[in-house]
């Protein structure tokens, strides 16, 4: 029923643009900006939702301490309008602003800014980002139930405007923290209105129930429709918003979305779909951009399934994929090949490499753990998210397992939000994943596969890879060490192969020349308080 409303939507969204003025040219009359989100968002609650669907609209209306410049990725101030990180660079003082206001007009107070961290860290809610915040005194025992007085983590009130947090041991990256959009500030009494503050699910979260401190407003949120946002009008930067509306049009199929585009129906798309991309490319056109993405693809396995609990299985299906081909000829070169999960230069790190593409040696792996020649192995399944790319991909290696390694693959899509679901619940042999940094360290990428992180996915838990990261890493007494380290753990990681890398993103995507302010930066962040809108 869902698919066949959203057919009827792109065929009045089509017809529409050929009967008079297209929603580009009406966008940038009235302030409207339209851009491809991909799938359906999975939650608009900053301490629920984990894909990049949903992140984009909350870094619409929700807002944290900081944000970031969307040129350099530096900094700025968001509810916090200053800060101050003392010489050891373990505690870092905010000052709230006194003219934050919630979209309800209600002030934003320093009590909400801690009550918003102690429900980030609740162990009942079970925050897949809580290990983000596990350089914080005492969190991590705080979310393992170690400890259950939150007023021993180190979040403090020390006045009316002043916020203090206290770190295990200094964190260049922390800011980079504060500013990710599941460290969003959330109104308390708004949130208890709806039920309790750790429910999943709760209504607080839906147009007319939700307030935010972001620069727009959810205006509109209708499965399989557009999500409207506008401006709102409480924001402490109001009269530095220079967009109306902002429409987040839900479209998984890359041929649909790049038609849209084409039709004058979006701004900005998501992506451009694989076999469209040398024609863009040859052409010089000024809609078409590439810019480096900090990003990986890959396959994450359950690991607490036979036989891919058996490392050597692991390793043999991660050595008969021929990255290059996918690469150079599924993929029309979106992406670089990847031999470990850290994409290379993040910071000034270069991964290590400890596999390559060997059919020989992952037949003689897959005989060790008792399959020669596949025999014995039984059939599984590769699981993606709707999506043609991911198809293709999904198609190319279930081609190479069963010619390097004999193994029968059969192929299954879900629907974005049942996908997740069923990720959560690991109910899966083989599926799909790609991951986004959160910000620029090698830390966002490794910390994936630690024991305590909500986004593992895979069952892989390993006290001495969870050492190495929490331990190990943080305690190096210098940056090249550090790296250093990170490399050792990585090292450690791919020999165990509970992810298998597929390729490094690169970000290929379409933008009408009249879209201002959108910069190219390698996490393709959108800071919404900077783009506007040139009537041509």
């Amino acid at each position: 029923m869902l698919k066949y409303l959203f057919v009827i939507w792109i065929f009045f969204v089509i017809v529409g643009c050929s009967q008079g003025e297209s929603r580009v040219a009406e966008g940038n009359r009235l302030g409207i900006l339209h851009i491809g989100n991909g799938a359906e968002p999975s939650s608009l609650d900053p301490q629920v939702a984990t894909d990049v669907s949903s992140a984009q609209i909350m870094q619409a209306i929700h807002e944290s301490l900081i944000t970031l410049n969307p040129e350099n990725l530096n900094p700025e101030p968001g509810i916090a309008e200053s800060w101050e990180i003392n010489e050891d660079g373990k505690v870092y003082t905010f000052k709230i602003r006194q003219d934050g206001r919630w979209s309800n007009g209600d002030p934003i107070t320093v009590d909400d800014v801690y009550w918003s961290f102690s429900r980030y860290l609740n162990p009942a809610l079970g925050n897949p980002w809580s290990y983000m915040l596990f350089p914080v005194v005492n969190a991590e025992r705080y979310v393992s139930g170690e400890i259950d007085d939150f007023s021993q983590v180190g979040f403090e009130v020390i006045d009316e405007n002043t916020f203090q947090i206290r770190l295990r041991n200094p964190t260049p990256y922390f800011l980079q923290l504060i500013a990710h959009s599941s460290s969003a500030i959330v109104p308390r009494k708004v949130i208890e209105e709806y039920g309790s503050p750790t429910a999943r699910y709760s209504q607080w979260t839906r147009a007319g129930n939700m307030v935010g401190a972001g620069p727009f407003i959810l205006e509109r949120w209708d499965i399989s429709q557009p999500i409207v946002v506008r401006k709102n009008p409480n924001y402490w930067g109001a009269d530095r918003i220079k967009l109306r509306e902002i429409w987040f049009h839900p479209i998984e199929n890359g041929a649909t979305e790049e038609r849209l585009f084409r039709a004058g129906q979006l701004h900005i798309s998501g992506g451009i779909p694989t076999d469209k991309i040398p024609a863009y490319e040859d052409s010089n056109s000024p809609v078409f951009h590439s810019q480096a993405y900090l990003g990986t693809y890959y396959y994450k396995v359950n690991t607490t399934r036979p036989p891919f609990d058996n490392v050597k299985v692991r390793l043999a299906l991660a050595m008969s994929i021929d990255r290059e081909a996918i690469t150079e000829r599924v993929m029309q070169r979106t992406g670089s090949p990847a031999y470990a999960f850290v994409p290379p230069g993040t910071l000034g790190y270069q991964p290590p490499k400890t596999f390559d593409y060997d059919p020989e040696i992952a037949r003689q792996l897959l005989a060790e753990a008792g399959y020669p020649d596949g025999e014995g192995f039984r059939e599984f399944e590769l699981m993606y998210n709707t999506s043609e790319g991911h198809r293709r991909i999904a198609v190319a290696i279930q081609q190479m397992w069963k010619r390097e390694l004999n193994l029968d693959v059969t192929l299954a899509n879900q629907e974005w939000k049942v996908f997740l679901d069923t990720m959560d619940n690991l109910d899966f042999d083989i599926a799909r994943a790609g991951w986004i940094g959160d910000y620029v360290d090698p830390l966002t990428f490794l910390d994936l596969s630690t024991s305590a992180n909500g986004n593992n996915n895979t069952g892989f838990a390993d006290p001495v890879f969870d050492r190495m990261i929490y331990e190990y890493v943080p305690s190096a007494p210098t940056e090249r060490e550090r790296l250093e380290r990170f490399y050792e753990a990585e090292e450690y990681l791919m020999q165990r192969m509970p992810i298998i890398p597929l390729y490094t993103y690169e970000s290929k995507y379409l933008m009408a020349p009249s879209v201002k302010g959108v910069y190219p930066n390698i996490r393709k962040l959108i800071n919404y308080r900077y783009v506007y809108l040139e009537d041509q």
